[in-house]
């Protein structure tokens, strides 16, 4: 286990360990890191609330959409908004895409027009037919903000039309189930503001699995939606997938480890570490431990603090998730772009570790201190990734 580092500008201090040492119980001795910075220990401990909807979320892969009777509420969308994701999702359905389309569809509709069935002012006969409001974007219509050369103004103003002509162009861009959001809308939509997309696809998800039986949590198998079953390179329609197979050994700030910000997940040495979503990595290095040193080529030991090699990766919606203890320099570099399921690093023990394993966070609002972290468990198996439960 490890606190993990602070953010950058963070101030370094030696701490005394002893009384987090007495704390280790003698099952998780093998995995006892405490991390590199003492501001950990100074955060708010208060373990994250249950969260409701994980009680009721189920999952079911053969769930059909339909288009009438009463639908979950949201506080973002009325209801006709959401009868228009749901002709979309079941769009999606009727031409059996994977759920990922569905959330990628979503969220670019989002963006383009709230869900709803716009009309343009420039094109009078779009006035003449059912719409639920005006835009003024060019000559723009419908849900998704097609232009003339998508359809006819009544086509374009028709959602399963639209959503239609949206899916045909996304399935033929390359490898589009595993690559950001939104590169995927960006190339089929060609907008002036391309990232403006990634900020909806948590809701899409959310949005997707209210409205299809839980379909964000699943994972395409030999042509098969499963729930529950994305891991490394299997990603669920949500964007996620669990960064290795290895149970949870040691939990999110226990009664015994308050500061430990994250889980510990249990792997030999250079198992293959996979980015838990599509993202842009924030940092790619070596943690220095209490006394400074910067020594990550080797094993480390109880209380020599640091979090070793390690990464953090920014993702849509301002999570954060960091990897510790690898075992080489990582294979990512700040800055750059990855793809869910990539392989970022290989497991080890380097930095404050007793044994070969993966320290793992997942950190809220672009927080990369401990007031952002939050726990992995919940927060992965909500996204059909969940942590050390999948072959």
């Amino acid at each position: 286990m490890s606190a993990g580092p602070e953010g950058p500008g963070a101030v370094r201090r030696k701490l005394r360990v002893g009384v987090l040492a007495t704390a280790v119980t003698v099952v998780l001795t093998l995995f006892c890191c405490v991390g590199g910075a003492g501001a950990f220990l100074l955060a708010e401990l208060d373990d994250d609330p249950k969260d409701p909807k994980l009680a009721s979320l189920s999952c079911d892969p053969t769930y059909r959409v339909e288009l009438t009777g009463d639908l979950p509420h949201f506080a973002e969308y009325g209801e006709g908004q959401l009868r228009n994701a749901a002709a979309i999702i079941k769009t999606g359905q009727e031409m059996k895409l994977p759920a990922r389309g569905w959330v990628i569809a979503l969220a670019t509709a989002m963006q383009e027009s709230a869900l709803r069935n716009l009309a343009n002012s420039t094109v009078p006969a779009s006035l003449a037919l059912p719409h639920e409001g005006v835009g003024a974007d060019h000559d723009s219509l419908g849900l998704f903000q097609q232009r003339p050369g998508w359809g006819s103004v009544q086509q374009r103003m028709t959602p399963s039309y639209a959503a239609r002509k949206f899916y045909q162009k996304m399935a033929k861009v390359p490898n589009w189930q595993r690559r950001p959001l939104t590169v995927v809308a960006q190339r089929v939509q060609v907008s002036a503001f391309p990232d403006a997309y990634a900020k909806h696809e948590e809701l899409a998800g959310r949005i997707v699995d209210a409205l299809a039986g839980g379909a964000a949590r699943t994972v395409e198998i030999a042509g098969k939606a499963v729930c529950d079953a994305a891991a490394g390179a299997r990603i669920a329609a949500s964007g996620w997938t669990a960064p290795l197979p290895g149970g949870v050994v040691s939990g999110f700030r226990t009664a015994a480890r308050r500061s430990h910000q994250g889980v510990d997940l249990a792997a030999e040495k250079r198992t293959p570490i996979h980015a838990a979503s599509a993202g842009r990595v924030l940092v790619a290095r070596c943690d220095p431990d209490f006394a400074g040193r910067r020594d990550c080529d080797r094993d480390g030991w109880p209380n020599k603090g640091g979090c070793g090699w390690f990464v953090d990766i920014l993702h849509a919606g301002g999570f954060i998730t960091r990897y510790c203890h690898m075992i080489e320099r990582p294979r990512v570099r700040p800055g750059q772009e990855v793809t869910a399921g990539e392989v970022i690093g290989l497991s080890g023990t380097s930095g404050n570790s007793s044994g070969p394993h993966l320290h793992f966070e997942v950190h809220r609002n672009g927080d990369r201190y401990s007031s952002g972290a939050t726990n992995p468990v919940p927060f992965m198996r909500e996204r059909g990734a969940p942590l050390g439960e999948t072959g």
